[in-house]
């Protein structure tokens, strides 16, 4: 588990929406609490969050940018592809990162070990040291809110930030549209 940020991916029945905090951490201090730690990639076809060190994630995203444009915007073909590249590099599987990426069909979380996990549910997904209190109040709020995507994402990453000293109430988010 990585400390110092959460992030939530929804892929809902009408949106696929990732949050994320803004929160970044050195050992017990804030560095900063509005850092962006999530992104539109593929054309602004995929999303994607990171949880982990700010550089490696940043490096992880452009590699992983490569794979979509070289499998021409397949994310199933890409996840595979690149976790194959993460985990036979000695360098790379020593990132400290962890990534979820999705579009409207798929949503995945990607390690250095070369995992690539669909979630059992195939529609929420967290990383992060406040993942698990994330993913705990969105499926709570999915079975019984009525929120749109998009909220039931900021309110989970909300509970997450009142319950993790790592993550902030400085959430962003990005969506999808289906259709779009």
């Amino acid at each position: 588990m990585f400390d110092a940020t959460t992030i939530l991916a929804y892929k809902g029945k009408n949106k696929a929406v990732i949050g994320g905090d803004g929160q970044v951490t050195f050992g017990d201090s804030v560095l900063k609490g509005n850092a962006t730690k999530i992104r539109k990639l593929g054309s602004g076809k995929i999303l994607a969050g990171f949880a982990g060190s700010t550089a490696d994630a940043f490096n992880l995203f452009d590699m992983f940018e490569e794979f979509l444009e070289d499998k021409k915007g397949d994310l199933l073909k890409s996840v595979i592809e690149f976790s194959k590249a993460w985990r036979k590099d000695k360098v790379l599987r020593r990132l400290e990162a962890m990534m979820i990426v999705l579009n409207n069909k798929h949503i995945f979380i990607l390690t250095g070990n070369g995992d690539v996990v669909e979630p059992e549910d195939g529609e929420i997904a967290s990383i992060g040291s406040g993942g698990n209190y994330a993913i705990s109040a969105a499926r709570a709020l999915k079975k019984h809110a009525k929120l749109d995507e998009e909220e039931l994402v900021k309110e989970s990453l909300g509970v997450a930030a009142d319950l993790c000293i790592y993550t902030n109430h400085n959430i962003k988010t990005l969506i999808l549209e289906k259709g779009k």
